[in-house]
């Protein structure tokens, strides 16, 4: 198995960002799997999510789903702000090799952060947490997702490993 972990800049115009994303990686070589990095066609703040949001089947998730199907590759498309009615969630998205979706997770545990005179960032402000556990079935067996500080939480991660991951 041989997988491509994507770091890129994002320039803040998501048409060119899911380009570059593609170009990296079409650039990886042969790989099976490419992961891509967490609001990799958005800036990371507050005030560019709800501009940067799509609904399920919006063209970022289209881009992955082609993309993966047209190098027969497996892509966890890092994150996205995903909307539905007037919610937003960091969503990832995986797609098999076929271009199907294979699952979808909406991070759990939003980073918020508020120290007095120093540094605050609050993904609750706008966005809502997900709940599901999400585990998928993949060729090289089965996988659990977690976005970023979902990780940090230790129950997630043995539940997932209880339900096989």
């Amino acid at each position: 198995m041989k997988i491509a972990q994507i770091q890129m800049h994002v320039s803040g115009d998501k048409t060119a960002d899911l380009r570059h994303a593609a170009e990296l990686i079409r650039g990886a070589g042969e790989i099976d799997l490419a992961v891509l990095p967490e609001m990799f066609c958005c800036p990371y703040e507050n005030e560019m999510f709800r501009p940067n949001s799509e609904e399920q089947g919006g063209p970022a998730q289209q881009a992955l789903s082609a993309l993966s199907r047209e190098l027969g590759i497996w892509i966890v498309g890092g994150t996205i702000p995903e909307r539905e009615g007037e919610r937003l969630y960091n969503t990832c998205y995986v797609y098999d090799d076929q271009g199907r979706q294979a699952a979808r997770h909406r991070k759990i545990h939003l980073f918020d952060v508020n120290v007095e005179g120093g540094q605050y960032f609050m993904e609750s402000d706008t966005f809502a947490p997900g709940n599901d556990i999400t585990l998928l079935d993949t060729p090289w067996g089965r996988v659990g997702l977690c976005v970023c500080f979902d990780l940090r939480f230790e129950e997630l991660c043995r539940v997932m490993t209880l339900r096989g991951a």
